[in-house]
């Protein structure tokens, strides 16, 4: 079965739910290896690196279990307003300095004020203009307006995750909704900026959340899709979730490349976690990563990410 369908999506087929749920009986070998065509017929060996920053950290309003930002949560981490212009440009003129071509602001709470909106534009229009890197920004939950400001800056991309499926996320979060999410994904589309958006793998989800999290970015038309793989942090209430091994996680980005074959399949947080930081998801559908340090935690090395990917063939 598994042969067939490689060669239907390579002709433009789509593959259902049914038959994506098949895909889980197959070992993560053979997975693997098909995802991995699947990418390199639809995208060839070009290799999307982009890195973030934490632009303004903690006091969040919103109660997502697994976030150490949430003022729900007792967590170790600094606590600090949106950076200056000036710390923004130095930033991101390090990365790129070191061939990352993307970066992409942060910012904790549900979302900027407008106030704070035209604050941080002025920062990415500096960006743009004295570093010439590419941006992408991640702001919360933002309307068409702010959107329409992030654009006439050059912003490219803006970042929101679904996190996990629309049936388990009132699960790990009551503060705001999956509907609010696609509506602010849905803003950022409409003002002409592309979005990036996937989810977190070890939520206590099951193999079908994930499944239907991938149809839904599929059904949203999202082509850069960050995979994160749980990176506990002690304090918040993500605790009970079954931690997911090495292998269902590649499993799961071999998966999503099934269903989304022409969309780059990234690997975010909880890279650390992987084996060679992640170098089997990349030999098996994945072409796409955040570099350097995560929002709260410990990322990888730019220099050695470089050096692997392009040791793996690719083009960044």
């Amino acid at each position: 079965m598994i042969k067939k369908i490689v060669e239907d999506i390579k002709n433009g087929y789509i593959i259902n739910k049914d038959e994506a749920m098949e895909l889980l009986k197959y070992d993560l070998g053979i997975l693997a290896k098909y995802a991995n065509e699947i990418r390199t017929h639809f995208l060839g060996n070009k290799f999307d690196l982009c890195c973030i920053v934490n632009g303004k950290s903690g006091k969040c309003s919103e109660d997502c279990k697994f976030c150490a930002q949430s003022a729900y949560h007792e967590t170790n981490i600094d606590v600090y307003p949106l950076l200056t212009k000036e710390e923004f440009i130095k930033d991101a003129k390090y990365n790129h300095d070191k061939e990352v071509k993307r970066y992409s602001i942060v910012t904790s709470g549900k979302r900027l004020s407008k106030n704070e909106v035209d604050v941080v534009c002025k920062s990415y229009e500096a960006i743009k203009n004295e570093v010439g890197i590419r941006t992408c920004a991640s702001h919360g939950l933002l309307d068409e307006e702010d959107m329409i400001k992030l654009k006439n800056v050059g912003v490219e991309r803006y970042h929101n995750n679904l996190e996990t499926s629309r049936s388990h996320f009132k699960k790990i979060c009551s503060t705001h909704t999956y509907d609010e999410k696609i509506e602010t994904i849905k803003s950022a589309q409409k003002a002409g900026i592309e979005v990036c958006s996937g989810g977190i793998i070890g939520l206590g989800e099951s193999e079908e959340d994930r499944i239907d999290m991938a149809f839904d970015l599929r059904e949203l038309n999202i082509k850069s899709i960050p995979l994160n793989m749980l990176n506990f942090v002690e304090g918040t209430k993500i605790g009970d979730a079954k931690k997911v091994s090495e292998e269902e996680f590649l499993k799961t980005v071999a998966i999503f490349r099934f269903i989304n074959p022409d969309s780059q399949i990234r690997l975010a947080g909880g890279r650390n976690l992987l084996t060679e930081n992640g170098k089997k998801a990349f030999e098996g559908g994945a072409n796409a990563t955040i570099t350097g340090d995560m929002l709260t935690t410990c990322g990888s090395g730019i220099t050695e990410d470089v050096k692997m990917i392009r040791n793996l063939g690719f083009e960044i």
